[in-house]
């Protein structure tokens, strides 16, 4: 008994991760998603290691998972791995409000961002 299981949306040869939930703006981390696309996932994950911006940390456990799901759930060869996508959308924005003099108030925005990778593996150039 139990649910059908659910068809695949991507191709054989990808896997993706999501990160949900991200307390930065999505323009701030977009600006860290860009460092990673089209790379390879060696080179992603040392781009990430050593950036200075606070979110690469998440950035880097989100593209673990991503090349861990192609290891594990899809038997993809890690080596041959390559950041394909690297997309960034809107969550929530929470709003707070601080007093101001005079009797004023100004407004504050926390944004949220989600996250999506997605590594396919490409065939190494016969060279």
């Amino acid at each position: 008994m139990g649910k059908k299981k659910r068809e695949r949306i991507l191709p054989d040869n990808e896997a993706k991760a999501v990160a949900r939930m991200l307390r930065v703006s999505p323009q701030k981390l977009n600006l860290v998603a860009q460092l990673i696309r089209g790379k390879k996932v060696a080179m992603a994950l040392a781009d990430l290691e050593f950036s200075r911006k606070r979110i690469a940390r998440d950035v880097r456990k989100c593209l673990q998972s991503a090349i861990a799901n192609a290891e594990n759930n899809h038997d993809l060869d890690v080596d041959d791995l390559v950041v394909s996508e690297a997309h960034v959308g809107k969550a929530i924005v929470i709003k707070r409000f601080m007093p101001r003099g005079r009797g004023r108030v100004g407004r504050i925005f926390r944004p949220f961002a989600n996250l999506t990778i997605v590594v396919r593996q490409v065939e190494a150039a016969a060279s």
